[in-house]
């Protein structure tokens, strides 16, 4: 753990000096420091943003290196879970660090006070809590606790630190058991074991019921298991069960038999290479195997399938599909009610205990835990009335601070802002038995709080235009997975127009699960069946003169991407005067992958950016993916003078402060008439590339088709020479070039195949 935070202080920009045990016998003394680095390089999904960034962490040792930590000015122990250690460490850092240098734990379950007890009174006030969520890099989760005597000042320090430079989302915790995260976490996790044994549901029955279908990472219960270790979740659920003699649901954290019968064999999940799951045979006799908890024996992982889940799993409204999902009458429905109504009634009694307010309970939970919905936020989607009269008719006793707050008439645990009732969010504060406006957050814009405090001023099926404030207008996209058609480049070409006339600037942004994965591809695939190649070229030229109108717009236009960013989506961003990237951002253009080259200008820009066809050809036909934001700058698809933001709360803010900062002095282009092109002497060199990487067999075919279309295009079609040539005319082959292979059966295939796998054909 500690290598991986290591890590992610790296990732901020932020030299880190990472310290160890000596192991003996070893040629190294910095060994364990070196191991932890090596094991994190390896690590998928990595934890680094770019393998360079490792450059920024120094190896050392305790025995060595300890003195170091005077140059230092936060220091933070990650040992193991064990209070003597813990001591013996602060006891030499004490002699050593200088003197208001800040010290904090990443304990899980050890009391703050136990571990400061008895130290000076200057280390005491600079010492508290902060606990990291693994992975850091993906997690945006940071508890802090305080200690005995943090001083104000330090506490401030590093929440903002935290907040703005790490990205991380910071929530105080009171120095309870496994403060709240892993407090909730740990009880959830350990239902759904005890309903797994009780009810008689198989491992593969239950990761299909608690992943994506109710708000969960796809990882789901027992799969997620497998990565954070049984060995680490059994320590984790035993120490609380110790440290919470007075919890009346107290033996729920008493581990299931088959538990410890699994960790006697060492099946510890993913780094013993087998746990609940094992992967089994290489190439293409590999499988998975899942383990029967009765039998403790191996078998072929089947897809688990509920006949009455499957008429659930499309309906996108995540409370709908919840509520319909706890009044299904089969075992399905019958699990997952029995596990939402012992969560929330768990949750609302550990309030006060673990937090005064369920504000922080619910944002740990969905920061900690990746769930998109925290334990009152599922409380009040599955509707609070209608589920507390179901647990009263089962004898089910109600929280008393839930029952007071029925009899104030509140029916939810949250109000949603709304400019006729009232400007703020509001929560029902369980202690004072009445709703509370919810604090501002200064730099965190919430698009869905602004529409109802504010609405719209134009909305189709697929975006909307939002007053964002300070003169700023934003476009934001609002379909499936934000794919990309004339609902999208309409709104597009109506921000522009209504920018000129009454903002200072726009922004390109959304708050979905990605900025966008690019071009509807259904779209795109039934007009290339219908053989509507008319509608098809106007709807490419539309999209191409939308992204031309972003690079040219009288006022300047930044693009907010984050998460994946593809094809198109990718071609918006390549567009706009400046990139304002979540360090989050999945960026590259993948279109060779359902038989296409980019056709809104992403050949042209890459061609631009690189000012050599043959870097731009790499990047595109090989469909490169940058995996962070920094990595997508590593491959040129941002500049220099684009932003990394890297916490994602704050992007939409980030993207304000940005197009506003370059408005003053923004002057707006003309299309360029002058980008030189290699003609048919590069254009021959590209394609004996392509003829050498078949003839090596690390191409297909119909590979060879694509990548002849891409270099074509970037070399500037039929030329001789090194002419110079306009956008327009690089547009141009670019569409003409996309329609010709939209008309290709293979390509039609691989489309259909990415339709329906979400996975490239290799065709």
């Amino acid at each position: 753990m500690g290598s991986r935070i290591a890590a992610h202080f790296a990732n901020a920009g932020i030299p880190a000096l990472l310290l160890d045990i000596v192991l003996p016998n070893q040629p190294s003394r910095n060994a364990a420091a070196l191991a932890g680095l090596d094991a994190i390089l390896k690590q998928k999904p990595a934890a680094f943003f770019t393998p360079e960034t490792k450059a920024l962490i120094t190896p050392g040792n305790f025995d060595d290196h300890l003195g170091q930590i005077k140059d230092c000015d936060w220091v933070l122990e990650a040992v193991t879970e064990n209070l003597e250690i813990k001591r013996s460490l602060l006891d030499k850092v004490i002699k050593v660090r200088k003197p208001g240098s800040i010290f904090s734990t990443n304990t899980s379950g050890i009391p703050l006070a136990s571990i400061a007890q008895g130290f000076p009174a200057e280390f005491r006030q600079h010492f508290l809590g902060t606990h990291f969520f693994n992975p850091p890099r993906y997690l945006h989760l940071l508890e802090m606790i305080p200690g005995p005597e943090t001083s104000p000042e330090v506490w401030d320090f590093i929440a903002h630190f935290s907040d703005r430079h790490l990205g991380k989302g910071v929530v105080p915790c009171k120095d309870t058991p496994n403060f709240i995260a892993n407090r909730i976490g740990s009880f959830l996790g350990a239902t759904i074991q005890k309903l797994t044994v009780e009810e008689g549901f198989t491992i593969e029955e239950v990761d299909a019921l608690t992943g994506q279908l109710i708000g969960l990472p796809k990882s789901a219960s027992y799969r997620l298991l497998d990565i954070v270790g049984l060995d680490v979740w059994a320590h984790v659920t035993s120490n609380l069960y110790e440290l919470v003699p007075n919890d009346p649901w107290r033996e729920r954290f008493v581990l299931p038999p088959f538990f410890a019968q699994m960790i006697e064999r060492g099946w510890l999940g993913e780094k013993r290479g087998q746990g609940f799951y094992k992967r089994t045979g290489k190439g293409d006799s590999k499988e998975i195997h899942a383990l029967d908890l009765k039998t403790l024996e191996y078998h072929p992982s089947k897809k688990a399938r509920f006949a009455s889940v499957e008429g659930v799993r499309n309906i996108e409204d995540l409370p709908l599909r919840l509520r319909t999902l706890v009044a299904l009458p089969d075992r399905a429905g019958a699990f997952l009610w029995k596990l939402f109504s012992d969560l929330v009634l768990y949750s609302a009694a550990m309030v006060p205990e673990i937090s005064d307010r369920i504000v922080e309970i619910d944002r740990a939970i969905r920061w900690g835990y990746a769930n998109s919905l925290g334990p009152f936020e599922l409380w009040d989607a599955l509707g609070v009335e209608d589920t507390v009269t179901r647990m009263r008719g089962e004898q089910r006793q109600i929280p008393e601070n839930v029952e007071k707050m029925l009899c104030t008439g509140a029916k939810s645990f949250y109000q949603a802002a709304d400019r006729d009732r009232q400007p703020h969010t509001a929560y029902f504060d369980l202690l004072a038995n009445t709703y509370q406006a919810l604090e501002d957050r200064p730099g965190i814009t919430v698009l869905k709080d602004v529409k109802r405090a504010r609405g719209v001023l134009k909305k189709n099926g697929g975006a909307s235009l939002i007053d964002v404030g300070d003169g700023v207008l934003c476009v934001e996209f609002h379909s499936k997975m934000n794919s990309l058609g004339d609902d999208q480049i309409s709104m597009i070409r109506a921000g522009i127009d209504e920018t000129a006339k009454h903002y200072d600037a726009m922004i390109v942004a959304n708050q979905g699960e990605n900025f966008s994965v690019g071009a509807n591809l259904m779209l795109v695939l039934l007009a290339a069946q219908e053989e509507e190649w008319e509608e098809l070229e106007s709807a490419i030229n539309r999209f191409q003169q939308a992204t031309m109108l972003i690079k040219y717009a009288p006022k300047p236009v930044v693009t907010a991407p984050f998460g994946m960013t593809l094809g198109g989506g990718c071609e918006i961003a390549l567009h706009s005067a400046r990139v304002q990237a979540s360090a989050e951002t999945y960026m590259g253009l993948v279109e060779v992958g359902v038989g296409v080259i980019p056709g809104a200008g992403g050949c042209k820009e890459a061609l631009l950016r690189f000012g050599s066809a043959q870097k731009a050809f790499e990047l595109i036909a090989y469909a490169k993916v940058a995996t962070s934001a920094a990595e997508a700058r590593n491959f040129g698809l941002l500049r220099p003078q684009d932003q990394i933001s890297m916490n994602p709360e704050r992007l939409i803010d980030d993207a304000k402060a940005l197009a506003l900062a370059i408005a003053p002095d923004y002057v707006p282009g003309v299309p360029r008439t002058d980008i030189e092109v290699g003609g048919i002497e590069d254009y021959a060199l590209l394609k004996t590339g392509i003829y050498l990487a078949r003839e090596g067999n690390y191409i297909t075919e119909y590979d060879t088709v694509v990548g002849e279309k891409l270099a074509y295009v970037l070399c500037g079609g039929p030329l001789s020479g090194h002419p110079a040539v306009s956008e327009q005319y690089l547009l141009d082959l670019e569409r003409e070039a996309f329609l010709s292979l939209c008309g290709q059966p293979k390509t039609q295939q691989r489309m259909q195949h990415m339709l329906k796998t979400g996975k490239p054909l290799r065709n």
